[in-house]
């Protein structure tokens, strides 16, 4: 029987079935950030498909349930013994993420902290408790921060990082091997673009509201190219990484397999919303030069800028697609957004 991914409401429209579905799986699986924006959906697509016992580790006791256990900080003096005992796999999102306004004193040592220390802490106690297997989500701030059109970003690159939040993904990741090598544990990377979906917050979220609004937009013009991934997309890749043989030690870039400019990105939300889109067509130089004008390069950078992956090493190697499109993604995120993201 097909297997729905875990927000589908409407039973007829989408029949999904998970690249994982008919494979063997690992007994028992710790997943940290379990309360977050991918971990939540991550856990329950674990728990109901009865082939993983699988435990979340979470910040703060409000987010527990019977089988999520509590660490209240990550980094590198962090004991993870009581957690991590008969835990064949663990997969590890939580981290400290990119925020476009970082008002701690040192943003950097902040991230080292938590994305490479943390992180390191917890393979090392991994691998010295037995566990079999460490998926690690990172990030395509490993690469870099934009493409020129028609190029692609793939996972031989030579690492190109330029913020705290990717040159702290790209220390880990080098940590990471370290341990693999010294260990025999397995470590698999996955560097995903820009995740969107039901419950997707920042900037997505903000354009959504936007759109909603019917406020006028000066991106009717923009003729870039973006890689993006579906929440769905990404979850399905990471529980096919738990147990392909193929994965082990090897480093993936995912994405929905299409890339869409800022502006066609826009009028597919809008359209999937009934809403009608006010995208006016100013050039994406004015828009750039106004944003670094003002102090906010980055943000002009992201709505104006190209970046887009090369997915054929996790096609080839794992036998791996999406499982759905980015219209279907599209319809699912603006879905969830009526009904619960208005406020």
């Amino acid at each position: 029987m097909a297997c729905k991914s875990w927000h589908v409401q409407d039973s007829d429209i989408f029949d999904m079935t998970p690249h994982w579905q008919t494979a063997g799986s690992l007994q028992s699986v710790l997943v940290t950030g379990a309360n977050g924006f991918i971990g939540a959906p991550l856990l329950t697509v674990l728990r109901e498909s009865g082939r993983y016992l699988a435990k979340g580790v979470v910040r703060h006791p409000g987010y527990l349930d019977a089988e999520s256990l509590v660490v209240p900080s990550i980094d590198g003096s962090t004991d993870w013994q009581l957690v991590i005992g008969g835990i064949d796999a663990v997969i590890h999102l939580a981290a400290r993420v990119h925020v476009m306004k970082d008002h701690v004193a040192d943003p950097m040592a902040e991230f080292l902290k938590v994305n490479v220390e943390g992180t390191l802490a917890l393979a090392r106690q991994a691998a010295d408790a037995g566990v079999k297997r460490f998926v690690f989500l990172s990030s395509i701030k490993v690469n870099g921060e934009q493409t020129q059109t028609g190029q692609r970003y793939a996972p031989n690159d030579t690492p190109k990082p330029s913020d705290p939040y990717g040159i702290s993904k790209c220390e880990a990741e080098k940590g990471l091997r370290r341990i693999a090598e010294e260990t025999g544990m397995e470590v698999v990377i996955i560097r995903p673009v820009l995740v969107y979906g039901p419950g997707v917050k920042g900037n997505f979220l903000s354009m959504m509201r936007w759109l909603h609004k019917g406020i006028p937009l000066p991106l009717g013009a923009i003729n870039n190219a973006r890689s993006l991934v579906a929440l769905d997309n990404l979850i399905d890749l990471i529980i096919t990484c738990l147990h392909h043989p193929a994965a082990a030690n090897q480093t993936f870039l995912v994405s929905d397999g299409e890339d869409i400019s800022t502006t066609e990105l826009l009028k597919r939300t809008a359209s999937a919303m009934g809403a009608k889109t006010r995208l006016i067509p100013v050039p994406a130089s004015i828009i750039q030069n106004g944003a670094r004008l003002l102090g906010k390069r980055d943000i002009g950078q992201r709505l104006c800028g190209s970046l887009q992956v090369d997915i054929s090493k996790t096609r080839e190697l794992l036998g791996w697609a999406p499982l759905i499109t980015t219209e279907q993604a599209l319809e699912q995120t603006v879905k969830y957004f009526l009904q619960n993201q208005l406020r």
